[in-house]
């Protein structure tokens, strides 16, 4: 390291800098009322002008008729019909002319040549500029837009990669619940009456950060600002109670965050707590607050578990304390998953309690595999059914005679321990040996494994994948449309031929 980069080290250790370097200034201009003129009748100028409309600007437009795309020209047809169009049209090129008293200038320009005597007109006139995809000749450039206006956000990328830009956009729209336009608007409209009832500092900023809680928590109601105000006296005063609690019940689906609904994130971007199962990824669980406690309650067959009555009690608590706890339920909370036992011990508490449900594994395994489970030219009906009672065993009050039908797609959670009886069972009530089966292990993880075959072969299938992670067991003549694909778990040639001779 050379002298002069030492003491810029050292310089930039002793005064650090408060803001790292930026690409661009971010600003939000207003052009409300204000003359824009755009030269050009392109798609992408149309899409310009629809932006600066939607912003309030007036826009004229530069442009030979004939050269109009069909929105410009849709456009500038709905506009006509208004008494105050903010779209006017005028039929001819751009000229030196056109920039006086103009907020921003924008062009569609085909050649550099044509780009740069815009450019330099523009700025001869004293007004920013724009020239479409030639960012050599742009003094400000378009962001990939967020709307929920008043709320507005912006990613740019500085021009390097717009698709980027794009993708963080839409990660971002599926953390933005669909109320939050109004409750901006709400918060706009209320907030001159907050100031006056409430002190600048500690006051302003309870009432304030309790609004966004409710925000990301709920969808606003008839008279909400009104109740807020009163709200905002009661924090003045200091009575200011302590936050009802709740509880939401959320499916995680098979362990892909990918499949998570864009309900299930904004509970988990809202929560003060999370209960989540020993079957919750790693990745879903990334994508809850920072701030949220996580606690473990893992249930898995065949392990030291905690107790139902156990978690009932710690969602009771945490709910009276004024949390609001997701309980996060790999697959859809619905789907066995005893959501029934704790809705129930929560409403008979007086506890708020809402279900967001998942892909339950049955669904998630038939799309892995390509199979439809309600495939017309093989079954009409498909069945979910648990592979063990709370013994450990097959429940002893399952109509094997009724499941014994190939012709109803039948699906097994937790039937890895029990899959030899299964069969037994099966086979005795008449189903045929060589009726199709699936074993699908650790589903839409990494470490996922398949295995296509026959009923009859199934035991010794389950025995090659083994018991360390969940499995679920398809049977029924619509899996013969499974194919063995990456992942698949063959048996031992000889075993399988064997079976498949006993089976016939």
């Amino acid at each position: 390291m050379t002298l002069s980069q030492v003491q810029e080290a050292d310089r930039r250790t002793a005064h650090p800098a408060r803001m790292e370097p930026l690409a661009k200034l971010p600003v939000f201009y207003s052009l409300a009322g204000r003359r824009v003129v755009l030269a050009g009748g392109s798609e992408g100028a149309a899409w310009k002008a629809e932006l600066l409309v939607a912003c309030g600007a007036m826009v004229e437009v530069y442009s030979p008729l004939h050269e109009l795309s069909d929105t410009f020209r849709d456009m500038l047809s709905a506009e006509g019909e208004k008494t105050e169009p903010a779209l006017r049209h005028h039929d001819s090129p751009w000229h030196i002319g056109i920039f006086d008293n103009a907020a921003i200038a924008l062009a569609d320009c085909e050649t550099n040549d044509e780009a740069k005597a815009f450019y330099c007109a523009a700025k001869a006139a004293g007004v920013p500029v724009n020239v479409i995809d030639k960012p050599a000749f742009c003094d400000f450039q378009f962001g990939s837009i967020v709307n929920r206006s008043p709320v507005v956000i912006a990613i740019s990328t500085d021009g390097a990669a717009p698709i980027l830009a794009q993708a963080i956009r839409r990660r971002i729209e599926t953390l933005l619940p669909p109320a939050l336009k109004t409750w901006a608007e709400i918060a706009q409209n209320i907030r001159d009456a907050i100031n006056r009832r409430l002190q600048p500092g500690t006051e302003r900023r309870t009432f304030w950060e309790a609004f966004v809680d409710r925000v990301f928590r709920e969808a606003p109601v008839d008279g909400v600002a009104e109740r807020l105000i009163a709200d905002a006296g009661r924090v003045s005063q200091g009575s200011r109670g302590q936050a009802a609690g709740s509880v939401t019940l959320v499916g995680a689906g098979p362990g892909d965050a990918e499949l998570l609904t864009l309900k299930a994130v904004r509970a988990l971007q809202a929560a003060d707590v999370i209960l989540f199962d020993d079957l919750v990824s790693a990745d879903v669980l990334e994508l809850a607050r920072r701030e949220a406690k996580r606690m473990l309650v893992g249930k898995r067959g065949g392990r030291e578990s905690c107790k139902q009555e156990d978690i009932n009690a710690t969602m009771i608590a945490l709910a009276k304390a004024g949390k609001r706890v997701v309980r996060l339920k790999s697959g859809d909370p619905m789907i066995f998953g005893r959501a029934g036992e704790e809705i129930r011990s929560l409403r008979s508490e007086g506890i708020p309690v809402e279900v967001v449900p998942g892909v339950t594994a049955a669904t998630a395994m038939a799309a892995r595999l390509g199979v439809s489970l309600t495939h017309r030219d093989h079954a009409q009906s498909v069945r979910f059914v648990t592979g063990h009672s709370r013994k450990g065993e097959l429940p002893a009050d399952i109509n094997w005679s009724t499941l014994a039908d190939p012709t109803v797609t039948t699906v097994f959670y937790m039937g890895g321990r029990t899959a030899p009886a299964i069969t037994e069972r099966l086979t005795a009530h008449g189903m045929p040996a060589a009726t199709p089966a699936v074993i699908v292990s650790a589903i839409a993880r990494d470490d996922e494994q398949r295995w296509v075959g026959t009923l009859g072969e199934m035991p010794l299938a389950m025995a090659r994948i083994g018991y360390e992670n969940p499995v679920l067991i398809g049977i029924g003549d619509a899996f013969v449309e499974a194919q063995r694909q990456p992942g698949y778990v063959d048996l031992d040639p000889e075993t399988a031929q064997a079976v498949r001779r006993s089976s016939v």
